[in-house]
């Protein structure tokens, strides 16, 4: 099946083409992402009205850049995917109008994806992927997640972040610290010049069992400690790196003891969060130790893109599944209601 994608659940205009009939990342045709990042610098974060707008002006232009790149035309589309959700409701809904229309014009199914099994199944599109079971860490802006794939479609979580995800505690900590809008990859970046040791902060929750999450003391530490400083440029170095050490050795922490919880020696990672370096670097060595094996997607699949929508949608699709003609739109959605992609065997 060749299959059109379409994300814009948020702040990012993703389209892509995905074909079944190619084998590992051969099989991404063509993908295109728009970020809004321009847009909502100016207010310090995502406005949802602007975003909603933004993706009506540029979502049928990147649809029509794609397929041109993929060498397709439109009725030579198998189907059609689109985030719905969760996410923003308003920019949800206008890529599930547009891919529903699509859809019912060209008389091919249509079908909703998850935004976060899109994530999560992003790294079975490299080549060499893995399969289940396997353990996923679903780290992003908006999800700090652990997730045991028993199957595509049958997840069970195991922990979660009680208050800020990773990704918005990288972002929250980088405008506490005045970095401009996107604070995430700022802070990343200015960690890299940071000296290491010269700032340690805590682990939080690493000192007692469980899987969940919590980096909202951690981002109050580090602004006590910003207060209490010279707010020189190398002190500022020096407090991104802590602070990005101490999410990366909390998170690494975290996926040993669920790969030892689900018996599992293989760990998928998703999401945003996922392109930063000090985390596949200690990912990789904690595998490496382990004798097991840590997955990515390439850098650029790990933020929101099409490409995630097109392979989530195209599984599902290629195994008979499809929604009714209703656009769908869902802000809120339980990942642990999604059907499995095959049914079990009687």
């Amino acid at each position: 099946m060749r299959v059109l994608g379409i994300e814009t659940s948020c702040d990012e205009t993703g389209v892509a083409v995905y074909d079944t009939a190619l084998p590992g990342a051969a099989g991404l045709r063509a993908q295109a992402v728009y970020s809004q990042v321009a847009l909502h610098a100016e207010y310090g974060g995502v406005v949802p009205e602007l975003a909603s707008r933004d993706h009506v002006r540029k979502l049928l232009p990147l649809l029509r850049r794609t397929l041109a790149e993929a060498g397709l035309g439109v009725r030579e589309l198998d189907g059609v995917a689109y985030t719905a959700g969760p996410g923003l409701v308003g920019a949800l809904l206008v890529g599930a109008g547009v891919a529903r229309a699509l859809a019912w014009a060209l008389d091919v199914p249509a079908l909703g994806v998850h935004h976060m099994e899109g994530h999560l199944l992003a790294p079975l599109m490299e080549d060499d992927p893995p399969e289940p079971p396997f353990v996923a860490l679903l780290v992003s802006g908006g999800h700090t997640q652990l997730v045991a794939v028993d199957a595509i479609g049958v997840y069970r979580l195991l922990g979660e972040t009680l208050d800020d995800a990773a990704g918005e505690a990288f972002d929250k900590t980088a405008k506490l610290m005045g970095l401009p809008y996107p604070g995430g990859p700022q802070l990343a970046a200015l960690a890299a010049e940071g000296a290491p040791g010269a700032h340690r902060f805590s682990r939080p929750m690493t000192d007692r069992p469980g899987l969940d999450f919590s980096f909202s003391g951690l981002k109050t530490q580090v602004l006590l400690a910003w207060r209490g400083s010279d707010q020189s440029a190398q002190t500022r170095a020096d407090i991104a790196r802590g602070f990005e050490d101490a999410v990366v050795e909390t998170l690494a922490i975290k996926c040993g003891r669920a790969l030892d919880a689900a018996g599992s020696g293989v760990l998928v990672v998703a999401g945003g969060v996922g392109a930063n370096r000090r985390l596949r670097e200690r990912l990789h060595a904690m595998a490496a130790d382990r004798g097991g094996r840590v997955c990515f997607p390439r850098p650029e699949l790990c933020t929101d893109n099409g490409a995630m929508i097109a392979f989530a949608g195209a599984l599902r699709l290629a195994a008979g599944q499809h929604d009714t003609a209703a656009v769908r739109a869902l802000p809120r959605w339980d990942m642990a209601s999604l059907p499995p992609l095959a049914a079990p065997a009687p």
